[in-house]
């Protein structure tokens, strides 16, 4: 069979349907938005997100017999006292945390110099005193480029305050009325799709349970490490630990690589303040016990039934969404992985489905 006739037989197979049509036209537009459109939109974006993490407390509430829009009404009012509580009260002390570190760069470099310099005395045979030297230099200019950027990106960000203002503003907003007119809505957009939708309500029972388990899961999964890890470290009397245990909770956004990241800070911040003590050894085995709980209790508890990918397929789709969107490409890139997969299991199933109808 000449390839011309195996891609008829499959484009004849796969998009003869009106429903497949339509369902590719809408992948397409859906992607064409998102991609051009993405920063534009993004206050929307971002409130889709967070209706949908809020939408299973309000279903919660529902089957407690509580009113739809009494719930709604306590629903947003919890996240609007989360919000509030994130902007005047946490994000102060994760700015004066960060602005005190970058003061005290300097003077960790020097101590971290000192401590290097014992090694090549230590381990003479596996180190010497010039390569030591060198790894010194590399590593001055390259936190003295971090506290420029640093400084550089806040003196930047003045000019977006406005814009900043702005998002606080028109995202509760918006998550407001998709919450509270969510059958409205839901309504509208199925009154454009096909009568007849049986890839798409394949695809969405497939996927619906599972990205709802995958968002509120990282979130539950972000504020449990993130506290746990703070208070690990406060335990110690680490400096910053405010700002490090922000840095570990989002760290979990990104499998496998997020975790290797952020212990780099944790550990170089431990090793500047208490050197290679006792008390260094005991916070990391705090934190290594932390990350171990993490990877094998709670994302088994939080996520048994919400993905069920490869590793290497998490990776890539993390490496080939997050260079296309960003934050966003990273945080959904474990949904949008699953999405695939969930296209894939059901697109054939939906055709042959049809294919008997017809017949």
């Amino acid at each position: 069979m000449a390839m011309r006739d195996v891609v008829r037989y499959w484009v004849k197979r796969y998009f003869s349907d009106e429903e497949a049509v339509i369902f590719l036209l809408l992948l397409i537009i859906g992607f064409s938005i998102v991609i051009f459109m993405g920063k534009m939109l993004a206050p929307f974006l971002a409130s889709l997100v967070i209706a949908y993490l809020l939408e299973g407390l309000v279903s919660k509430l529902e089957d407690f017999k509580v009113p739809f829009k009494l719930a709604v009404a306590s629903v947003f009012l919890l996240f609007i006292s989360t919000l509030s509580a994130l902007i005047f009260v946490l994000l102060p002390i994760l700015w004066r945390q960060l602005m005190r570190l970058t003061d005290e760069l300097p003077g960790m470099l020097e101590k971290g110099q000192q401590l290097l310099l014992l090694l090549p005395e230590q381990y003479p045979s596996m180190i010497s005193e010039e390569q030591m030297q060198e790894m010194i230099s590399f590593a001055a200019v390259e936190i003295g480029q971090f506290g420029q950027t640093v400084v550089s990106a806040s003196l930047s960000s003045l000019p977006n305050i406005f814009a900043i203002i702005i998002y606080l503003v028109l995202v509760p907003i918006l998550v407001f009325f998709i919450l509270k007119d969510r059958d409205l809505l839901i309504g509208w957009m199925q009154s454009y799709l096909p009568k007849k939708r049986l890839l798409m309500t394949g695809i969405w029972r497939e996927m619906d349970q599972q990205l709802a388990n995958y968002i509120r899961g990282k979130a539950i999964e972000i504020v449990i490490v993130g506290v746990a890890t703070y208070l690990g470290l406060v335990v110690f009397g680490l400096q910053y630990s405010a700002l490090l245990g922000v840095l570990v909770g989002l760290s979990v956004l990104v499998p496998y690589i997020g975790a290797a990241v952020v212990t780099v800070p944790v550990t170089l911040i431990a090793m500047f303040q208490f050197g290679f003590s006792d008390t260094f050894l005991y916070l990391m085995i705090v934190y290594g016990v932390i990350q171990a709980l993490d990877g094998n209790v709670l994302v088994p508890l939080l996520f048994s039934e919400a993905v069920n990918l490869h590793p290497i397929a998490i990776i890539v789709a993390v490496l080939f969404f997050g260079g296309v969107w960003g934050f966003w490409g990273i945080f959904f890139a474990i949904p949008l992985a699953t999405f695939f997969k969930a296209i894939l299991y059901a697109w054939p199933r939906a055709v042959d489905a049809h294919s008997a109808e017809a017949a």
